[in-house]
């Protein structure tokens, strides 16, 4: 027997989980491994596939596909899962990818972002919580996106690439080496810009935290990122610079994206 909220034209396949309050529109296909949490709503022609969670209150607009087979051609059917968090809104023809073997296996969304139309997440992703993917935005394959990062329109983002907390990425822009936490992005070929004040701002971030992220990244800029950033770390820094020193200092084998000289 059908739940209620679920439409005679939608397509459940036995073993899919479905939370309390669930709304699956018309013409929906759910894959026998999806879990959907309680207050889901897939609005119509949504597709959700193979091993994959989806949290409370997360909204899914029409003609997205969400957890079908990563677009990697090393893929060989392993076991792999997508897991979303909570009170996202994935909207038109939004994809998402499980992860692969060589990827740790899943790709994750975090909590409370906004995937607009045609975005899409790759495989072995690890998306923090509050991200926004604006429409169009490509994330490729194992990148890692902490909280509240945006990625502005027609972008895309090169695999493997690592994007701080807080940082944003402008519109038509490709990144192609790590960007530092607060940073801001833009160019046809990035490069930094600066920092993302409007994203600072909005966190509660003072003038004297601005100030010292300000005078932190001109100190960086006179060297290489990776040693200037030991000579701050031995310093009293504050929350928002020790989130730069960090994500700096963190394991990758990737360069950083510079400002211009």
């Amino acid at each position: 027997m059908r739940k209620p909220g679920i439409h005679p034209s939608a397509i459940i396949e036995d073993g899919a989980q479905i939370g309390e309050g669930v709304e699956v529109g018309p013409f929906c296909v759910v894959g026998p491994q999806v879990d959907l949490a309680d207050r889901v709503v897939l609005k119509s022609h949504v597709v959700v596939t193979g091993e994959t969670t989806i949290g409370e209150e997360t909204t899914i607009f029409p003609f997205a596909s969400i957890g079908e087979v990563p677009q990697d051609l090393k893929f060989r059917g392993e076991r792999a899962r997508l897991e979303i968090g909570a009170r996202n809104r994935i909207r038109e023809y939004v994809t998402m990818n499980p992860g692969t073997e060589g990827g740790g296996g899943v790709t994750r969304v975090g909590n409370d972002g906004l995937f607009m139309a045609g975005s899409h997440v790759a495989h072995d992703c690890q998306i923090g919580d509050r991200v926004i993917l604006v429409n169009n935005a490509s994330v490729a394959g194992h990148c890692h996106l902490e909280d509240d990062v945006i990625i502005g329109g027609l972008s895309g983002v090169h695999q493997w690439v690592r994007i701080g907390r807080g940082a944003m990425i402008g519109a038509v822009t490709m990144v192609t080496a790590d960007v530092i936490p607060y940073g801001l992005v833009q160019g046809p070929r990035g490069h930094l810009d600066g920092l993302n004040l409007v994203g600072l701002k909005r966190r509660g971030a003072t003038r004297a935290d601005i100030a010292a992220l300000r005078e932190m990244l001109t100190g960086l800029s006179q060297t290489s990122f990776r040693e200037g950033a030991k000579q701050y770390a031995r310093q009293d820094v504050g929350p928002m610079q020790r989130d730069m020193l960090e994500f700096i200092l963190g394991p990758s084998d990737r360069s950083f994206l510079t400002m211009k000289s």
